[in-house]
């Protein structure tokens, strides 16, 4: 027997089997690659790259693995935040200024900017929110960030806008992969603090690309990976837990002593059939909006003036913000290395609008954007990644299942995943770690004494 399956080989997966590496670990995966929704690919001195892209540094769950694992982030360097609007280019200075450096109407500037009025007092208290407390838990903290204006949309919050301040105010909440009317106001302040505040800790980049780093975890593990591995049900036993899986056309079972699950919660809620009832039904009602996002190298030869800025938003345009994953190579180079790679991503009602396009069209659609947003760029290969259920996002009355969802239970079964809080790839990490230790404590415990059942606990 096992000590342990972890279902799912995305960032958080990787993350708990890379804790439990020292023992008798299974990691199943559906795809034919490790790393979920963190994808790039090397191309020379960049990267191409698909997915998450910023990573947290300082005190985080991230830093440790990087750390453990070998694999080397630095921080982003220039400037984070562009913007190009209405003809007009901007690339450097404070994000607040920018609606006073792009041509809107007056009546436009003038909404939008008692719209940011409101927005920067709310960032303020969103600050005091997540501010760490004394002798409180990582949980407690969580609970409070989800609570925050948790009771309306953020659309509610800023009122009607005319159509350039709602242009403006777009790609900074859609990101969430929610439109302004789908997204929880707490929450769309906070992508507000994230931008304003210049990062808020998640400002480093992987080097080589995130892929880098699933991989190494990957290789490290070895045949403990088994990919195209579909996982339809996992069952407790009295002593084990039952996963059975259906890989190369054949139905599969495999008995551990412990099993994570570091699926999408909608994936959870389907295979994990006896789970307590209250946790089912959390993970049911866990909402996921979708990305498009396209990988663009580039083959300037000479400096060019977006070399300096990492994120560009793009109001009005097919996508909703460029990425220079190149920002990092450019600003830590001696001499302007030749070529780039930029990234583009067009979330929630964009990725709507582009599904009943081929992969053809929608690159040439951003192709075109992207010569307008940045002229003079060349573009020597492009690919395409369509992601459905790309990120979960803080919807009104998402505080309220927050308990269920991390509430220490007896069993052997332990959930991972970003959808366990907000703080994006860092939540990937740090579930994952959370997991992995739950599943020690029953390994050490299981020597001593039986672990109970959820019916075993709830009778």
């Amino acid at each position: 027997m096992k000590d342990a399956i972890v279902v799912g080989g995305g960032l958080a997966g990787l993350s708990a089997a890379w804790r439990l590496r020292h023992h008798d670990v299974t990691l199943l995966e559906s795809a034919d690659r490790v790393g979920g929704r963190v994808r790039s690919e090397p191309r020379g001195a960049h990267w191409l790259n698909w997915g998450g892209h910023v990573y947290a540094g300082g005190d985080s769950a991230t830093s440790w693995l990087l750390d453990s694992t070998g694999v080397d982030a630095v921080e982003v360097p220039g400037s984070l935040a562009g913007l190009s609007m209405n003809g007009t280019l901007l690339t450097g200075g404070r994000v607040e200024t920018f609606p006073f450096r792009v041509p809107m109407s007056w009546r436009d500037r003038a909404q939008l900017v008692r719209a940011g009025l409101k927005v920067r007092l709310a960032v303020a208290r969103y600050a005091r929110i997540v501010a760490r407390r004394r002798h409180e838990s990582d949980a407690e903290r969580q609970q409070r960030v989800y609570d925050f204006m948790n009771d309306r949309s953020f659309a509610d919050f800023v009122g009607p806008l005319p159509p350039d301040a709602e242009a403006l105010f777009a790609p900074t909440v859609t990101r969430s992969s929610a439109d302004l009317d789908q997204i929880a106001a707490g929450a769309g302040v906070g992508y507000f603090s994230l931008v304003w505040n210049i990062g808020a800790g998640l400002n480093r980049n992987i080097l080589g690309g995130p892929s880098t780093v699933t991989g190494t975890i990957a290789a490290a593990l070895g045949e403990r990976v088994e990919l195209g591995a579909t996982v339809h049900e996992v069952v407790h036993r009295a002593d084990s837990v039952v996963v059975r899986y259906r890989q190369d056309e054949r139905d599969h079972e495999v008995e551990a002593r412990t099993a994570v699950l570091a699926t999408q919660a909608h994936v959870t809620h389907r295979i994990a059939v006896d789970l307590d009832r209250d946790l089912r039904d959390a993970l049911a009602q866990i909402e996921y909006g979708p990305f498009v996002s396209a990988a663009f190298l580039t083959d300037e030869t000479s400096r060019r003036p977006w070399d300096d800025t990492y994120a560009i938003a793009t109001p009005k345009r097919s996508f909703s913000v460029v990425i220079n994953m190149s920002n990092v190579v450019h600003g830590h180079a001696r001499e302007r290395i030749p070529g780039g790679s930029l990234m583009v991503f067009a979330p929630a009602a964009q990725a709507r609008a582009l599904g009943d396009l081929d992969d053809d069209a929608v690159l040439d659609r951003f192709a075109d954007d992207l010569a307008d947003v940045l002229p003079g760029v060349g573009v020597a290969e492009a690919s395409l990644q369509r992601w459905p259920t790309g990120s979960p996002y803080a919807f009104p009355g998402r505080g309220r299942l927050q308990p269920a969802l991390t509430r220490r239970r007896g069993g052997r079964v332990f959930l991972a995943g970003d959808h366990l809080g907000t703080l994006f790839t860092e939540t990937a990490v740090r579930s994952g770690f959370t997991a992995a230790q739950e599943v020690r404590g029953v390994l050490s415990a299981s020597t001593r004494r039986p672990i109970p059942t959820p019916r075993e606990v709830l009778s």
